[in-house]
């Protein structure tokens, strides 16, 4: 089997290596310690690589990386990495926007009560210059304030409901959502960013672009009351830096919390001579949980990426998945999770890829087709598939492709199920997503289960009589496998269809010892 190379360019947390060197096939280069200059010569042979702000991926990076076919952005920002010149070599970018949520969220809600209650002035006034004096840190209190939070995302909804129980009165701004998401919370949804200037308290929360740079200016800040407080942990620009200088030294603004700037390190900016305003050197990620969880998520998807199966959160797709509400993306990475696992259940010549929907997701049939072929001919065409040829590809080889959107009976909020047909027979797989980003497999073939589109499994149809859980279990324990999970449905007909999920690998002879049991009726291994 083909050895995929993942080389790791700056540190990440240990759990994140421990993934990587667990994985079998895969082959770790630890360059997280290696000067930039020498990290040039290791990456001509690397397959994917995971980095982190120190590491810029230019020009120069890329032309030494001949063999790349994916980028891991092991935190949120992309700033230092070159998208367009990525996507030229055809190499997916990809970054980790989730895994910092909490971490923050929880930074927003202290530089929020900071900008209440000036605790690092009152600290340091008692501790630094050794001065009790009490009457000088009067601060307000947030209860029965307005706080206005531009952009209503993961981060921004979870300031919302933490401010709320504060008894804050919250007002939200977001163009790109529905309103519902915010009323529906018992908050006021704002349709102009004029709303929001009148607010108490202000914090953002969106990503950096040309529409949300410079958001709030001179302009914005001359809307705002006398005393407003405003917050800034998302991304260094969205405030114009040089009006909120004007706006905190006029006193216009009361205070500041800012965590983020414009160009960093911000050792020697302006708005660090300002006395009401706190700073924080860009801590939004800077947790032991965050940076585990950045760690975990890099090296899984670093992995995935290697192996050419799915390509989470990447940003050079031929759509970005970012301009996408929130629960959109978890189906695509579960469609083609599902069409992979058809085709290694099925394997056959394609004749048609249908994709059926139910719910919301629905209004979503063709990024959802475009995810299938892939998941679909990656068994077949491994790299020489990918999301720009799609199409064209399905065409060329005169596959089928059609969508269906079916009533929403089956009593989930929104359900996929892909049917893969080939010259040997028809497979059908149904997913759905549960809370945010829970991807799970509800059925195959008719049969009902419930289990993540992960790891090595053996798909075992039978006739539905005693004993064979018991012949599958000992067949298996004889060859030194070890059942991780074991998931069963059955139908009226007297069948049944197993799903077990194994740590080692299924070779081909195991495969046909247990097509030999006499209640077999098929048997595949898949890994995905």
């Amino acid at each position: 089997m083909v050895i995929k190379k993942i080389i790791v360019c700056d540190a990440i947390d240990q759990k994140g290596f421990n993934l990587l060197n667990i994985e079998e096939n895969i082959e770790v280069i630890d360059a997280s310690h290696v000067p930039k200059d020498k990290l040039l010569d290791m990456l001509k042979d690397a397959d994917v690589a995971i980095t982190r702000s120190s590491t810029e991926i230019d020009e120069k990076f890329l032309d030494s990386a001949k063999n790349m076919k994916a980028i891991v952005r092991a935190g949120v920002g992309v700033d230092n990495v070159d998208i367009e010149a990525c996507s030229r070599r055809g190499i997916i970018a990809m970054n980790i926007p989730i895994a910092n949520t909490m971490a923050a969220v929880e930074l927003s809600m202290a530089h929020l009560l900071n900008t209440a209650r000036s605790f690092p002035n009152a600290h340091n006034h008692l501790k630094i210059d050794r001065v009790w004096k009490r009457e000088k840190w009067y601060g307000v209190e947030l209860s029965g304030k307005k706080l206005g939070i531009i952009g209503f995302g993961n981060i921004g909804s979870r300031v919302a409901i933490r401010a709320k129980s504060f008894d804050m009165d919250i007002v939200a701004y977001d163009p790109y959502i529905s309103s519902s998401k915010v009323t529906d919370l018992g908050m006021e949804y704002a349709i102009n960013l004029d709303d929001i200037l009148t607010c108490d308290f202000i914090t953002i929360h969106t990503p950096k672009n040309k529409e949300t740079t410079d958001i709030i200016s001179t302009d914005e800040i001359k809307k705002m009351k006398y005393g407003v407080r405003l917050v800034n942990c998302a991304r260094g620009g969205l405030y114009n830096e040089k009006a909120l200088y004007e706006g905190i030294k006029s006193g216009k603004i009361a205070y500041a919390g800012v965590d983020v700037f414009s160009y960093e390190p911000a050792t020697d900016h302006f708005l660090l001579d300002l006395e009401n305003i706190c700073v924080t050197p860009h801590l939004g990620a800077n947790t032991v949980e965050s940076q585990e969880k950045i760690a975990i998520q890099s090296a899984e998807n670093a992995i995935s990426a290697a192996r050419g199966i799915s390509y989470p959160n990447a940003l050079n797709f031929p759509i970005n998945s970012h301009d996408l509400p929130s629960f959109v993306e978890p189906y695509l990475e579960l469609v083609q999770k599902m069409s992979f696992l058809s085709a290694q259940i099925n394997k056959a010549s394609i004749k048609s890829i249908k994709i059926e929907a139910e719910g919301k997701i629905a209004e979503y049939m063709k990024l959802l087709l475009t995810f299938a072929i892939v998941g679909s001919l990656k068994e077949s065409m491994g790299d020489k598939i990918n999301y720009v040829n799609a199409e064209f590809v399905v065409k060329e080889r005169d596959i089928d492709i059609k969508c269906e959107t079916l009533k929403n009976n089956s009593g989930y909020k929104n359900k996929i199920t892909i049917k893969l047909t080939t010259e040997k027979n028809v497979t059908s797989i149904d997913g759905t997503v549960f809370g945010e980003d829970d991807r799970r497999i509800v059925g195959i073939n008719g049969f009902k289960f419930d289990f993540k589109p992960k790891g090595k499994m053996i798909v075992f149809k039978n006739r539905d009589v005693p004993g064979v859980i018991a012949q599958i279990s000992s067949i298996l324990s004889l060859e030194g496998v070890n059942i991780a999970d074991f998931r069963l449905g059955r139908d009226k007909n007297g069948l049944a269809m197993a799903v077990i999920l194994v740590d080692e690998n299924i070779d081909k002879r195991l495969i046909a010892k247990l097509n030999r049991l006499k209640a077999c009726i098929l048997v595949e291994y898949a890994v995905i």
